[in-house]
C-alpha cells in the first residue's frame, strides 16, 4: 500500500510516517519501481507501535534505543524491560500530579462556599491594600486614589 493508505489505516499522518522512518522507529520502507514506498503490515504494526510508545510519553530517543534492542540478534529482553518499567514510572509520576490537581479542583468545587469565597475576599483585601500602598508611594493622596 502507498502512504496515503497507511496513513488512513494506521490514523497517523503521511508526514509522521516519514519522519518514523527518517528517525529509525520503524524499518526503512521498501520502495516500488517509481520510488513510491510500499508499506506493507510489519511496517503498519511498527507505526502502530511507535505511535502507542509515543502515546505512552516514551521519547524519540528512548523509543529509538528499544527499537534498536528489539532489532538486534541477541537478546535484550532485560534491557527492554527496564526502559518499558522506566516509562512506565514517568508515566505514573504523570499521572500522580494529575491526580493531585484533580483532588484540588474537586476540593476547591466542594468547599466552594466554605473556603473558596472566603479565600478570595481574603486576596481582594491584599490587592486592596497593595494598591493603596502603592498610591501613597506614588505620592496620591486618599481621594485621588481610586479602587
Amino acid at each position: 500500500m502507498n502512504i496515503k493508505e497507511a496513513s488512513e489505516q494506521t490514523g497517523v499522518s503521511a508526514a509522521a510516517i516519514r519522519y518514523y522512518e527518517k528517525e529509525g522507529l520503524i524499518p526503512t520502507i521498501d520502495r516500488t519501481e517509481v520510488g513510491n514506498r510500499d508499506i506493507d503490515a510489519r511496517i503498519i504494526r511498527r507505526i502502530r507501535f511507535a505511535t502507542q510508545m509515543r502515546a505512552a510519553g516514551m521519547s524519540i530517543e528512548n523509543l529509538r534505543h528499544y527499537i534498536e534492542l528489539f532489532d538486534a540478534e541477541e537478546d535484550n529482553t532485560k534491557e527492554q524491560k527496564a526502559l518499558l518499567r522506566s516509562q512506565l514510572a514517568v508515566m505514573e509520576e504523570k499521572r500522580d500530579d494529575l491526580q493531585a490537581a484533580i483532588d484540588h479542583l474537586n476540593y476547591k468545587l466542594n468547599h466552594f462556599y466554605d473556603h473558596m469565597e472566603t479565600t478570595e475576599a481574603e486576596l481582594r483585601e491584599l490587592e486592596r491594600q497593595h494598591q493603596k500602598q502603592t498610591a501613597h508611594k506614588s505620592g496620591l493622596t486618599a481621594d485621588e486614589f481610586d479602587y
